[in-house]
């Protein structure tokens, strides 16, 4: 056994316990530390495959920024989680049954890429070395898939532009602050001052001294 395949069946088992825990752990926040451990494993694997891009894109896009914003929200609101898990070992069986099912399933597929070792042969007459998957990727998809890849961006900025929409509303509790008026007040608006009689101070009563001065 090789270096490489040494690192691949050490990537994969930890993906595989990753994956089990996030499924298992009580805590969500545990949950979803795991997922990122899944995600970055993932990610190692794409890159003893030779898919750099998808590697970097992978850690950027998940592990940067949708796995913190799951983090945020987990933490910041008051899941209750027992009530979450209720049912859980009762449809466990069926969900083990599809997912080995979908795994069986991929495995047959992407089995004869996993077996092919040897290197491809030269392109265009430059060596495998030379080549560049993240530039022949932009290629394909700026060049072939042009008009898919526009489709999916307006698709994506629609969605984008409907979260924000839905999210917008306005609430009778909340308190709205204009900076420009903040900023074109002046000291007369803002404060005001009083004038406060002096008062003079009242002399004890003659009974209340002659008492201390017994005392």
């Amino acid at each position: 056994m090789d270096v490489k395949s040494a690192l691949f069946y050490l990537f994969a088992a930890v993906l595989l316990f990753a994956a089990f825990r996030v499924i298992t752990a009580r805590n969500p926040v545990h949950a979803a530390l795991f997922l990122v451990l899944a995600f970055f494993q993932a990610s190692a694997l794409w890159l003893l495959l030779k898919a750099e891009f998808l590697a970097i894109t992978l850690v950027l896009v998940y592990v940067g920024a949708v796995m913190v914003l799951f983090l945020f929200v987990v933490m910041m609101l008051d899941i209750n989680v027992d009530s979450l898990r209720k049912g859980f070992w009762k449809h466990f069986p069926l969900a083990a049954l599809i997912g080995t099912v979908i795994a069986l399933e991929m495995a047959a597929v992407l089995m004869g890429g996993f077996r092919s070792t040897e290197p491809a042969a030269a392109v265009a007459g430059q060596a495998v070395a030379e080549l560049s998957n993240t530039k022949e990727l932009g290629k394909v998809l700026y060049s072939q898939y042009l008009l898919p890849l526009q489709a999916a961006a307006v698709v994506l900025l629609v969605a984008i532009v409907a979260a924000i929409a839905l999210t917008m509303r306005e609430r009778k509790d909340s308190k709205y602050i204009n900076p420009a008026d903040q900023i074109r007040v002046k000291r007369n608006e803002r404060v005001r001052l009083v004038q406060v009689p002096a008062s003079a101070v009242q002399p004890a009563p003659q009974a209340a001294v002659a008492e201390e001065t017994k005392a």
